[in-house]
């Protein structure tokens, strides 16, 4: 279990700093090991002294970054009580529905949003803040390490992130405690930045699978944790430049934020002691990959291709990053991978499925919905609907989801591969390639696009130049549109439903 990993910490380095809490650049809390199993143990009481919780029962937690978050998540997951995360950000309305959804007995949230709760929902489950309502919560219960039948076992639920809803509604992904564990061990193995010595710095969402996983796994194995409520890159940088933490966990768009800054300020991160730069939620492109190796140096930048569901499914390595163009790597360790054309059978390298895995870091199940369930696991095979392809060299590469595959005059186009070839054009920044219904095409190619920083707009005729000199011209997009922003989640990645529902309020159509 996660909190076991931690106890296991706390007993050789008790008062050892875990976790360093900072807002706009400031540290504002701290806690050593011992101090963090004590919260936790008081977690694990107050479930049952003052919440009336038992194992099996489930809570949900809507909250920004913080020690409390962790020693909630770890103590309610100790005595066997699954853990919902829904996004803090997410309207009231979609809180509450996940926590409809998980079944939960207790919320537990940021303050305004246990205003806002009470003030306009009826309840039957049991709110409370974090902040002074749930250290009085705390301090009224024992300081005692659960009993050892009260302990959860590795097959229990420990937390329930909710999918990100890019292709329809948010359901609850069961993940164990095995699993999660498990996750830990492979994640220390392949990028070396997670041992007892290292300092992981966290920005990542803890709401969110990866980020939970990523900025956990240092706690697992004594090492140290600096957390940020909120990303800012100029603080970032510094924080990175001064030479203390060896990994980072970062997405598509930290990245961005870092390259749109000046470079005497990308400067500040010069004298870094970074071991390895992890990258995930969705993929870079490789100009952006190009940059991070020319700022921070050769041998540290990792990609890894995953799911909330399969958890770590690739990896893609420093040495290969430049080497392998629009590529996520080889399995990740303990991991075997199946790419299953539509009659069921594997295809052949080159050939273009669906990608399964099969690992000990696999979901038990959506959270009550057994038809879901089984559709995604399949003897014990899982699929996230992604379509892939491998090379010669038993690489990977996403092409994109079978959701989103585009079928326009009766071709396949998959979205990924002309969003590479758009994502190349000097004056773009990002794409976003999908299918609209049409009459003659059956489903029409189009793009959103977003401007790189002081770009003019290219016109339409030379976006379907710039494409047809480097792809098929049937899978050229018929329409371009310019948006000012893209939608997207907690971690980044581009809501392209939202895009297909809102493409109207875009500023401009090429």
């Amino acid at each position: 279990m996660a909190s076991e990993g931690i106890r296991a910490a706390a007993s050789r380095e008790p008062d050892k700093c875990a976790i360093r809490a900072y807002d706009r650049g400031e540290i504002i809390e701290q806690v050593t090991y011992a101090q963090l199993v004590t919260r936790m143990n008081r977690v694990s009481s107050a479930a049952r002294a003052q919440w009336g919780l038992k194992a099996g029962d489930r809570v949900a937690l809507a909250a920004s970054n913080s020690i409390d978050f962790i020693a909630l998540t770890c103590g309610f997951g100790a005595v066997g009580i699954a853990v919902a995360k829904p996004n803090p950000k997410l309207s009231i309305r979609e809180i509450l529905a996940i926590c409809a959804d998980a079944g939960a007995s207790v919320l537990v949230c940021d303050a305004p949003i246990a205003k806002v709760v009470r003030e306009q929902a009826t309840l039957s489950m049991q709110v409370c803040a974090i902040g002074e309502e749930l250290d009085e919560v705390l301090a009224a219960a024992d300081d005692v390490y659960p009993n050892e039948g009260d302990l959860a076992n590795e097959n229990s639920v420990f937390v329930m992130p909710y999918t990100s809803g890019t292709t329809g509604e948010p359901k609850g992904v069961c993940v164990t405690h095995r699993s999660r564990s498990l996750t830990f061990f492979g994640m220390g193995v392949e990028y070396g930045c997670y041992g007892p010595d290292d300092r992981f710095l966290g920005l990542a969402p803890l709401c969110h699978g990866a980020g939970f996983a990523f900025n956990i796994a240092p706690l697992y194995f004594g090492g140290s944790l600096d957390l940020y409520a909120r990303f800012d890159p100029v603080q970032t940088l510094a924080h990175i430049g001064r030479g203390e933490v060896t990994g980072i966990f970062l997405v598509p768009t930290h990245f961005q934020g870092f390259f749109a800054l000046d470079e005497d300020v990308l400067a500040q991160s010069h004298g870094h002691k970074l071991k390895s730069i992890i990258s995930n939620a969705a993929p870079l492109t490789q100009p952006i990959k190009e940059r991070i190796v020319a700022h921070f140096g050769e041998g540290l930048l990792h990609e890894c291709y995953g799911s909330t569901e399969a958890g770590i499914v690739t990896s893609m390595r420093p040495a290969d990053q430049l080497r392998k163009v629009q590529c996520v790597g080889r399995p990740f360790v303990n991991t075997s991978i199946r790419i299953v054309g539509d009659n069921g059978e594997e295809v052949a390298p080159g050939e273009v499925g669906e990608l399964f895995s099969k690992s000990p870091y696999l979901f038990a199940g959506y959270s009550d919905r057994p038809d879901e369930t089984a559709k995604a696991i399949k003897d014990g095979w899982v699929s996230a609907g992604d379509l892939a392809r491998q090379d010669d060299e038993g690489f990977y590469y996403i092409v994109g989801r079978k959701k989103e595959m585009i079928i326009s005059g009766g071709i396949n186009i998959y979205p990924r591969e002309v969003e590479f070839i758009l994502d190349q054009h000097p004056s773009i920044a990002e794409s976003a390639v999908l299918g609209v219904p049409d009459d003659y095409w059956g489903e029409k190619i189009v793009a959103a696009l977003a401007l790189a920083e002081g770009a003019d707009e290219p016109d339409s005729s030379a976006l379907s130049q710039w494409c047809t000199d480097r792809i098929g011209s049937q899978k050229v997009p018929k329409q371009f549109f310019f948006l000012d922003a893209f939608p997207r989640n907690a971690m980044g990645k581009v809501l392209k439903s939202e895009i297909a529902e809102s493409l109207l309020p875009c500023t401009k159509v090429a």
